[in-house]
């Protein structure tokens, strides 16, 4: 360095860092997957994360280095993790917004803040949101009791739709079913009901909380749009994906979305990139949509957050969903979201009877070289998402089959 030159900003002339400079550290709320492979991906850009999890079992604190035990729904316990962090950030959306406007007033920067995750944590205050800058949804209105529940599902009766000539045609029938949601805490089909009747509302009334009244959409197939945002702006957009649930847990997502029209496509990346910038999302928005067989896209769910419907990325896409929102919350430029591969398929492997999946590595890394497995260090139960396996290829119908045989192989529920 000239003598007489100070560094600014860190950085001194000729573009070198000045001595003593130390890389950020990032605070991750929540120990599951999402933490662990965001913390994963950071390693190689020597950003440093402090976790606060509930258990040292949790998967991200099998692998964090700085772990701090603790409650996140307490503001000391809260305040005190925040020490010696540079950015907060989350792998899920529960943490009370008072908390998070509570952290930025103490100047904690919060990725996403407390303004925009609202939108994720409170799905009626998301309707609200995303009727007010005119984003497509299910009709949709919060219901006292179930009473109201059947109101609601007589207005939708009295006010179904004609569809395009050529989509299907007629008058779609309103009325039951209809799907009620509690505004706060749901995921994985947790905290959604189907009903019938009147009669079998009353279950999600119980918890005492709001409830949210959909329509029950006619749906061709379940989409995403993944973008990424940083503080001043700049947004990426991944390809729209299909995404496939079994009993209300997503199972397989390809990427892209096979079949999908191309104006449809870029409907619902600019759709995605548009919530992100009215709500001010900092970090990554996964959109979860609806396919409707009149030619609509809807929206269902939104994410702040890495996403289930994201992981195709880690070795499907130039840079992954993970890495992005790392550097998004750090203020870093964006990387390039493009697909490496035509096809890329994931699907989740869930628990099932055979706790001991190592075994099955043997075969399905002989059988296929380059599948990717990626696992999270969870205790095996029945029907709980313990990894995920990724295959890529030229063929899709080759691509599936791999994925497929691979997942059902750890699971046990294929044998050969």
């Amino acid at each position: 360095m000239h003598p007489g030159k100070r560094p600014v900003n860190g950085w001194a002339p000729g573009g070198r860092y000045a001595r003593g400079v130390t890389f950020p550290v990032v605070g991750m709320v929540g120990g599951g997957q999402l933490a662990r492979m965001t913390h994963e991906s950071g390693i190689p850009l020597g950003i440093r994360f402090k976790l606060l999890s509930d258990t040292p079992q949790d998967s991200a604190a099998q692998v964090v280095n700085e772990v701090v035990i603790g409650d996140y729904r307490d503001l000391d316990t809260l305040r005190e993790f925040a020490r010696g962090c540079d950015v907060i950030t989350f792998d899920h959306e529960h943490v009370p917004t008072e908390h998070l406007r509570a952290l930025e007033a103490d100047g904690i920067p919060v990725r996403p803040g407390p303004d925009a995750l609202v939108h994720a944590q409170d799905k009626g205050v998301m309707r609200a949101k995303l009727d007010a800058i005119g984003v497509p949804c299910p009709r949709h209105r919060i219901v006292r009791d179930p009473a109201d529940v059947a109101a609601f599902a007589d207005e939708l009766g009295r006010g179904g739709h004609e569809a395009p000539s050529g989509k299907g045609g007629g008058r779609r029938a309103g009325g039951f079913p209809v799907v009620l949601k509690t505004v706060r805490g749901g995921y994985d089909g947790k905290g959604v009901w189907v009903v019938n009747s009147a009669e079998e509302a009353a279950e999600p009334f119980r918890a005492g909380v709001p409830v949210l009244a959909e329509e029950k959409v006619d749906f061709v197939r379940e989409l995403a749009a993944n973008v990424v945002r940083s503080p001043h702006g700049q947004a990426v957009a991944y390809p729209v994906v299909e995404s496939r649930q079994v009993n209300g847990v997503c199972d397989t997502v390809i990427a892209p979305a096979p079949g999908l029209d191309e104006t449809l496509a870029l409907r619902a990346e600019e759709m995605a990139l548009g919530i992100a910038k009215e709500l001010d999302v900092v970090g990554h928005l996964a959109v979860e949509l609806f396919q409707t067989r009149d030619g609509r896209v809807l929206v269902n769910e939104l994410a702040m957050r890495p996403h289930n419907s994201g992981h195709w990325t880690m070795d499907g896409a130039i840079t992954s969903q993970f890495a992005n929102h790392v550097r998004a919350v750090l203020d870093l430029p964006l990387g390039d979201p493009r697909p490496r591969a035509p096809w890329t398929v994931m699907v989740n492997v869930l628990g099932g009877d055979y706790p001991d999946m190592y075994s099955a590595y043997l075969h399905c890394m002989a059988r296929d070289p380059q599948l990717k497995i990626h696992m999270y260090g969870k205790d095996v139960k029945p029907g709980r998402k313990v990894g995920h396996v990724n295959t890529y290829g030229d063929d899709l119908d080759d691509v599936l089959e791999r994925a497929r045989h691979a997942a059902g192989y750890l699971r046990g529920t294929i044998t050969e």
